[in-house]
């Protein structure tokens, strides 16, 4: 456990390394959710390491966009703004609805490409390095550079096309 939680912990803390001070969810309430999250899942039958990280990943994703969508409730509405990959999401009333909107893009890209959603997930939300997502995906890190690339773009000209 010591060595899964200091994993964990990791992934957390790259994540929020770009929040607000003030934000309310913090690094180990984060961590602590999500390893609730997996524990209580019907199936804990995890394939290797690389697995466990990733169902990891999907669930801190899980959890904050939960987490956005009650900021949002709490604001009741308002539209999604343009977002950047790149850029650290600051989950509070202001961009909640951003990470909601980034959340229900990564879902249509799913329905398209599911690697390439999975990409996303682990980098963005997990936190993983090329190297790691790679390693999650089987497949080579060039193939997440260009998948990564591609998903970012494509997610960019979505969530542009919903703020019109």
């Amino acid at each position: 456990m010591p060595l899964v939680y200091a994993e964990l912990r990791r992934m957390a803390r790259r994540y929020m390394a770009g929040q607000n001070p003030g934000h309310t969810l913090q690094t180990t309430a984060l961590i602590h959710e999500a390893y609730l999250r997996m524990v209580n899942q019907s199936e804990k039958q995890w394939q290797n390491r690389s697995h466990f990280f990733a169902v990891a990943a999907q669930a801190m994703r899980h959890i904050l966009v939960d987490y956005a969508r009650s900021k949002q409730a709490e604001k009741h509405g308002g539209g999604a703004q343009e977002l950047s990959l790149d850029e650290a999401l600051t989950v509070s009333r202001e961009r909640a609805s951003e990470l909601v909107a980034l959340d229900d893009a990564l879902e249509e890209l799913a329905r398209i490409d599911q690697r390439k959603s999975h990409v996303v997930e682990l980098r963005f939300f997990g936190g993983l390095s090329v190297e790691e997502t790679a390693e999650v995906l089987k497949i080579s890190p060039v193939t997440v550079m260009r998948d990564w690339n591609m998903a970012k773009a494509w997610l960019h000209r979505e969530l542009s096309n919903r703020q019109e």
